[in-house]
């Protein structure tokens, strides 16, 4: 059965309504909930907030490296420390190293984007369950399990809310024993905070044409891991960037090392998604990458705690969709305001929930509703923010072009140019390609052979997703679905070498042999991890992820 039909069986369905629905569960959508709390109270109001998160728990699926800056936390809970905030392990040293395959040497000059005093080392995770504590404590209804799987409009074409994911449908779409049907969320706002390439917020882009006239959005996929190490090589509060190996100098790349408190590290390679060679793996070249003695000399006789990965948003100010829409906005790395010169989204997040919050109780303190939050985007270009990010707005865009290019015009941009006085580039570097067509056919490239893991340091894919615990209800159909069955086979292996095959970091697509001898894509959705890579990288766009059912996926552990 399809949806419709589910719905014309067993609907209708009930609904729920709030002022304000928030879908995202994460640092922008808690702090977005937090500031309209915190502004109902300060004006003697009642404003009524949801937030749906289809993790187990907020946090359960949030994976970032992370160094965070306070600033925007300081603004949204100034007293974040007194209230035991898991911030915990302040930065003490910012080094960054270029790698060559055998050795190393540091940079002399590190631009403003890699200084990181007064930011602390945390798990991100971790502070978004203390955000969701907070945002409970205030009287916001937190929905953890339950999936945003589909907007809903009203007749003149605002949004509306969001309609919740069914439960208990079967592989073969029939309703199960324990089928529930999904229940709407109606709000006289609804904020999209799902993180990168959110699923609902692609088709809001899509819909109400939010990208017009914007460069394309970029993209990299970070894979993480949590170690706990020697103590006599833990340096609290130590952080390395690098770059070069095993990148060759026209793939984007680079990786990180955060020390953080109780011995353990958290380290991650990020893979920038318009690389041309469909025999690279991102998920391999962070193997090779922990090899490297300068990687290699912190991890040895350590133990590898958890792994997972996510797509970034990295296109950076010029890749900036128009944020408001009818009834609507997005926020955080739905809409894209990760800053990936300094590697950080997570202050980006809060301060755009804030900038959300503030416009959206604007609006219904003057009794409005539904209509476009025109106050949100003005305020934000009049943010530290929006000067943060003009500052950067040209990163990506050097990058392109290679490693050396990239490095020197950084290094113009964000250490030269400071030093005369001069607070923004005077020029700007336009993106016209988004990040699949990139991709070369694999007869023109050459072919990447990866060594095989030693299970000490370096891991193969399923026993890193094993120590992400993953799970899905194994019954559900899969929540990766293809425009066209053929398309895999037929293109994507004829003339990609199925890199589906690679770029997935957790083993869900894999080429078969049929009985016949033929080949067939088989999709392990079991085993993912919602980072939404394939849903980028795909050449032919043809893999459309959308939401399991709810609670499904990653739990992530101090990540």
């Amino acid at each position: 059965m399809t949806p419709q039909q589910i719905l014309e069986q067993y609907g209708p369905r009930e609904s729920m309504e709030y002022d304000v629905v928030v879908v995202g569960g994460g640092p922008a959508g808690l702090s977005t909930a937090i500031r309209l709390k915190q502004l109902a109270a300060e004006k003697g109001q009642e404003v009524s907030v949801c937030v749906l998160e289809k993790g187990s728990e907020p946090g359960a699926h949030i994976l970032s490296g992370a160094i965070m800056d306070p600033r925007a936390l300081n603004e949204l809970i100034p007293d974040w420390k007194e209230q035991g905030a898991p911030l915990n392990q302040p930065v003490t040293e910012d080094a960054m190293l270029f790698l060559t395959e055998k050795g190393s040497y540091k940079s002399p000059i590190l631009p403003d984007c890699f200084h990181n005093d007064g930011n602390y080392v945390i798990s991100l995770g971790n502070v978004t369950r203390w955000l969701a504590q907070h945002a409970e404590n205030l009287g916001v209804e937190i929905f953890p399990g339950f999936t945003a799987a589909e907007v809903l409009y009203n007749d003149d074409g605002s949004v509306k809310g969001v309609a919740t994911g069914n439960q208990g449908i079967g592989k073969d779409g029939e309703p199960l024993p324990s089928f529930q049907l999904g229940m709407e969320l109606h709000g006289k706002y609804t904020v999209f905070a799902e993180g990168a390439r959110g699923h609902l917020g692609k088709q809001l882009i899509g819909k109400f044409k939010l990208d017009a006239g914007k460069d394309p959005q970029s993209y990299a996929i970070g894979i993480k891991e949590l170690w706990e190490i020697d103590p006599a090589k833990h340096k609290a509060g130590l952080v390395l960037h690098t770059a070069g190996w095993p990148m060759d100098a026209q793939t984007y790349g680079g990786g990180f090392l955060y020390h953080l408190e109780d011995n353990k590290v958290t380290l991650g390679f990020i893979t920038g998604l318009d690389y041309s060679n469909p025999w690279l793996s991102p998920f391999e070249e962070m193997q090779r990458w922990k090899t490297h003695p300068a990687i290699r000399s912190f991890l040895e006789g350590g133990k590898r705690i958890s792994y997972g990965a996510r797509a970034i948003t990295a296109g950076g100010l010029l890749s900036l969709p128009k944020a408001v829409f009818p009834g609507g906005a997005l926020v955080g790395c739905d809409a894209g305001y990760l800053n990936a010169s300094r590697i950080k989204g997570s202050h980006a997040a809060i301060k755009t929930g804030m900038l959300a919050a503030e416009a959206a109780f604007e609006a219904l303190a003057a009794g409005r509703q539904h209509d476009e939050l025109s106050a949100y985007p003005a305020a934000f270009e009049k943010s530290w923010l929006y000067e943060e990010l003009d500052k950067a707005r040209n990163f990506k865009q050097w990058f392109k072009k290679g490693l050396y290019v990239g490095t020197v015009m950084t290094g113009i941009e964000q250490w030269l140019l400071p030093k005369l006085g001069v607070k923004t580039p005077p020029w700007t570097k336009h993106r016209t390609q988004p990040d699949h067509v990139y991709l070369k056919p694999a007869a023109e490239c050459p072919q990447i052979v990866y060594p095989k893991p030693d299970g000490k340091l370096t891991f193969d894919r399923l026993g890193s997703v094993f120590v992400s615990n993953t799970n899905h209800e194994e019954h559900q159909p899969a929540h990766l679905t293809l425009k066209d069955a053929s398309v895999p086979v037929n293109i994507n292996l004829a003339k990609y070498a199925g890199p589906e095959s690679r770029y997935c970091p957790a083993g869900v697509y894999e080429f078969v042999k049929t009985e016949t001898g033929g080949d067939r894509l088989q999709i392990n959705a079991q085993n993912c991890v919602h980072c939404k890579t394939c849903d980028i990288k795909d050449p032919t766009q043809n893999i459309v992820w959308v939401t399991p059912e709810g609670g499904g996926g990653p739990n992530y552990s101090g990540m």
